[in-house]
């Protein structure tokens, strides 16, 4: 079944109230907020923020309320499960069944994913996004990596890829087909998610940068929004790999991992490697395209 709802996930550091990005100044498609005004399509729609992740959901909420202030958001709430509120939980479902949006923050997502995971929240938000229209779950940093099935707990970032360096664990399950991976460019993060697409081939490595992030629409169609970049590692035509078979502690070599690289308005779709580029090279080509049949017809 093709889900009716929507992903957004995102790098961490995104643009919001008190942030400065270097991009701010540097990149031409910078734009203020870019990313979380794609958190509803209305701006009255509720938006629910689960700071379960934060050890600070104090300082979360003080961040965001200011933040989606300046955007013009007015519907929002914040929600902060622990292992012992039950006495909440009604409440806090009622709520997310009226919520357009749910947001994840950053913080640690195994925190997340130990409270959250198997839980009736857990399937109701499974079953929003499976079957309501214009619904989303997007999350931020460790908020976002907690959202694929498969999830990177902790890993080295060293100088090469050591057997057993990583640690794996079940995330929310809410697409089956990627690991995500955040603050990725500025955390120098390449070997880690490498590692983990060469122990589970069958998913695409979403290395996304700060301040950037992928809309996830029909399941699969993947449109890189912000001001960084999105690092995408295939490991689906691997060659020579010694993975399976070395030591722990010892590196790991690959022949013919797949990189692409996106940016602002780029499209990957994750179920068929499809790649298009940005919208203002496709609408050149297409100009250039239009051009060149008109001289055509002018020569005849």
């Amino acid at each position: 079944m093709v889900p009716k709802g929507r992903l957004l996930i995102i790098g961490g550091k995104e643009d919001r109230h008190g942030s400065s990005s270097e991009m701010e100044d540097k990149n031409h498609n910078f734009s203020p907020h870019e990313i979380l005004k794609d958190l509803i399509t209305r701006k009255d729609d509720r938006i629910e923020v689960i700071t379960t992740a934060s050890s600070e959901p104090e300082s979360m909420r003080d961040t965001y309320r200011k933040t989606f202030n300046e955007i013009g958001y007015s519907n929002f709430g914040f929600i902060h499960i622990t292992e012992t509120d039950s006495e909440h939980e009604k409440e806090y479902m009622d709520r997310i069944r009226a919520a357009k949006t749910v947001f994840f923050t950053g913080g640690d997502q195994a925190k997340v994913c130990d409270i959250l995971k198997n839980s009736e929240i857990s399937d109701l938000l499974y079953e929003k996004y499976q079957h309501e229209e214009d619904f989303m779950i997007a999350g931020t940093s460790a908020g976002a990596m907690c959202i694929p099935e498969i999830m990177i707990c902790e890993a080295e970032n060293g100088e090469a890829i050591l057997k057993d360096d990583i640690e794996i664990s079940s995330g929310l399950r809410f697409i089956k087909n990627c690991i995500v991976d955040t603050h990725f460019v500025h955390r120098g993060s390449f070997g880690r998610l490498a590692h983990a697409v060469m122990l589970h081939k069958e998913c695409w490595g979403l290395g996304i940068g700060e301040d950037t992030a992928l809309l996830i629409e029909a399941g699969g169609t993947a449109t890189c929004k912000g001001s960084g970049m999105v690092v995408v590692i295939s490991a689906g035509e691997i060659g020579q790999t010694n993975i399976e078979f070395v030591s722990k502690g010892c590196p790991v070599y690959a022949e013919n991992l797949k990189v692409h690289i996106l940016t602002d308005d780029c499209i990957l779709n994750l179920d068929t490697g499809a790649f298009k580029g940005d919208k203002s090279e496709r609408s050149r080509l297409t100009t250039e395209a239009v051009f060149l049949y008109m001289m055509v017809i002018i020569c005849k």
